[in-house]
């Protein structure tokens, strides 16, 4: 087994095997239960995601498509109201970009 991918959090770990999952490409994280000891343990480096050495290259590009997208920013949503339904409903959740 191979560490194809260094997660910063259970949920882009799990959004990492489940794409490798959805390409066919058999997949294990590693350390998945330790989140729990985080206090005790270093703070880096425990959660990974790790492929069989002979799906190394395969899972190359479903791993940089899923790093890729989890680093762009927010995009603002910019939906504009339909003229004429003022219902006064309660307005579409707006996404904001990331203060970082």
């Amino acid at each position: 087994m191979r560490i194809v991918y260094h997660a910063e959090s259970i949920v882009d770990a799990h959004l990492v095997k489940d794409a490798l999952d959805h390409a066919g490409i058999p997949c294990f994280i590693n350390g998945e239960y330790l989140t729990g000891g985080v206090g005790q343990l270093p703070a880096r480096d425990y959660l990974t995601v790790s492929v069989p050495d002979v799906c190394v290259d395969a899972a190359g590009p479903v791993v940089r498509e899923i790093s890729e997208m989890l680093q762009a920013p927010l995009q603002a949503d910019v939906a504009e109201p339909v003229p004429g339904s003022d219902t006064g409903a309660t307005p579409p959740l707006r996404l904001r970009p990331s203060p970082i």
